[in-house]
């Protein structure tokens, strides 16, 4: 296996498993050289500012003669990525290498993090050593309160956009998303309201703000009566959404634009910072954010994911029944409550036991390392039960000894924008000495990021991450193992997945 290098340094974070709130953003920059009894206090100190090119990255071939050992980014909990994988593997083809993003495939799978005992998040680091010179994977875990401690959520107003255009006539698009929404209408409070617009060509409000105290058969029928039609006019879809959530805004309610489509948009505005400008004032001034459900063999997977990225929320893809279900009736009414507001995470790596590190996917959650405590900037919205996963390879200097990390995650209290900060600490000596040792959960969050990362280098000679198995087929028969360990029906699926991809790289 070749020596893992470092390509580009201080991207960002991640995301976690659940579902409906998040915004994003990511970046980089500097810190002294520290100690574990005397170093500064990263958590606490503003750092220097930011160096590199207008986007805050700098090319790092050698980090030792780099004095950045920041890494800052906004928490996210994207999953789409992993989703749509399984589905082209499914349908017997490679995904292609730019819808997979690293992060979002090893999110996608439940951890094993303390809880907090009230709102804000607990604060998890952990390593292991991987057998490749001095490399390890350190992975750095946020956890919020569990759903069960959130008591009463605060009522749902949810404002449906729905893609009626020709391309969702194709079994497991729009009859997906019926069925789905039949079923979610059941699981709503009577307090909660929905609104539906559809698009195709142009767009419509098809029902405006209803509650569902009384009203449930009205809702039930208007889903009833969705039909696909012609061109996707995705531009219109999303701004007539915002204009019906304005409309329809219920004060003291979590107010959320669904979209649900094959985002294969081909008329009107066709890019994501085009739609998203004309509704901006919107999002802004009443916290409107963008929740983006996936659908279709065929997918605009990076409109999807810009649009939920500029629109202050996140994404998924839903492939068959059972995964719409989850997301609709489960997972998207029971997390409509909000934890935190704009959460950011900075890693501060002390420069006299790590050489070099590199943050595994987050591309586009950078945040500059100067902007962690300015509030202005946007960081992620978060709910009840959530989990957040970064894991970041870390070679150690030579015999090193001492502190090697310290995370802190930061947010606003979603009422009082009050800031909140926790940290957490590693030290060389609680590096796990393989990652066979390490515990179960770490090692299946190591499998997603190896099977993300052999997925997106396609090539032999491209370098792996530390610890990488030689192929496909020794990557599932770990993944085989966590399955029984973990007896977890998600990474069993896992497995299938990677064997999946094992026959079509064949």
């Amino acid at each position: 296996m070749e020596r893992f290098r470092t390509r580009t340094a201080l991207l960002a974070l991640t995301a976690a498993s659940g579902l409906l709130l998040t915004a994003c953003s990511g970046g980089g920059d500097t810190g002294e050289s520290s100690k574990a009894a005397d170093r500064p206090e990263y958590g606490a100190g503003e750092p220097a500012p930011a160096h590199g090119d207008e986007d805050g990255i700098s090319e790092r071939d050698d980090l030792r003669e780099d004095p950045d050992h920041l890494s800052t980014f906004a928490l996210d909990v994207d999953t789409a990525s992993y989703d749509y994988a399984r589905r082209a593997l499914a349908d017997g083809r490679l995904p292609d290498p730019s819808t997979v993003r690293p992060e979002e495939f090893v999110n996608s799978f439940r951890q094993d993090y303390d809880r907090p005992d009230g709102d804000g998040f607990s604060v998890t680091v952990d390593g292991a050593r991987t057998g490749d010179e001095d490399w390890s994977l350190v992975r750095v875990g946020l956890a919020t309160r569990t759903t069960e401690r959130s008591g009463e959520r605060p009522p749902a107003a949810l404002t449906f956009v729905i893609d009626v255009s020709g391309s969702m006539d194709e079994p497991g698009r729009l009859d997906l998303a019926k069925e789905s929404l039949s079923v979610m209408t059941d699981r709503l409070r009577d307090e909660d309201s929905v609104a539906l617009v559809t698009f195709s060509d142009e767009a419509e409000t098809v029902l405006p703000m209803t509650r569902l105290d009384g009203n449930r058969d009205q809702i039930q029928d208007a889903v009833s009566d969705l039909d696909t039609q012609d061109s996707t006019n995705l531009g219109a879809g999303v701004e007539t959404g915002y204009e019906t959530a304005v409309e329809g805004l219920r004060e003291g309610a979590t107010n959320r634009v669904v979209l649900v489509s094959d985002a294969l948009a081909n008329t009107g505005d066709t890019d994501a910072d085009a739609i998203l400008e004309r509704i901006a004032g919107e999002r802004r001034e009443h916290g409107i954010t963008l929740f983006g459900v996936g659908v279709g063999s065929d997918y605009g997977d990076a409109l999807m994911e810009r649009l939920a990225d500029k629109g202050d929320g996140h994404t998924v893809y839903v492939s068959d029944p059972g995964e719409a279900r989850k997301v609709f009736s489960e997972q998207l009414p029971r997390n409509v409550d909000l934890t935190a507001r704009d959460a950011k995470a900075q890693v501060a790596f002390d420069p006299e036991t790590v050489e070099e590190f590199h943050l595994v996917g987050y591309d586009n959650r950078r945040v500059a390392d100067e902007d962690f405590r300015d509030d202005r900037v946007d960081g992620g919205e978060v709910g009840p039960g959530h989990t957040v996963t970064a894991l970041y390879a870390v070679r150690t200097e030579p015999g090193a000894e001492g502190h090697l990390a310290t995370a802190t995650v930061r947010w606003l209290d979603p009422e009082t924008r009050d800031p909140h900060e926790e940290t957490g600490d590693l030290e060389t000596d609680a590096l796990h000495g393989s990652l066979r040792a390490a515990p179960s959960r770490f090692q299946v969050a190591a499998v997603a990021a190896y099977f993300a990362d052999a997925l997106r280098s396609r090539d032999d000679r491209h370098d792996r991450l530390p610890g990488a198995p030689a192929g496909f087929g020794e990557l599932a028969d770990r993944a085989r193992v966590l399955s029984d360990t973990t007896e977890d029906g998600a990474v069993r699926e896992l497995a299938r997945a990677i064997e999946q991809a094992d026959r079509q790289r064949d």
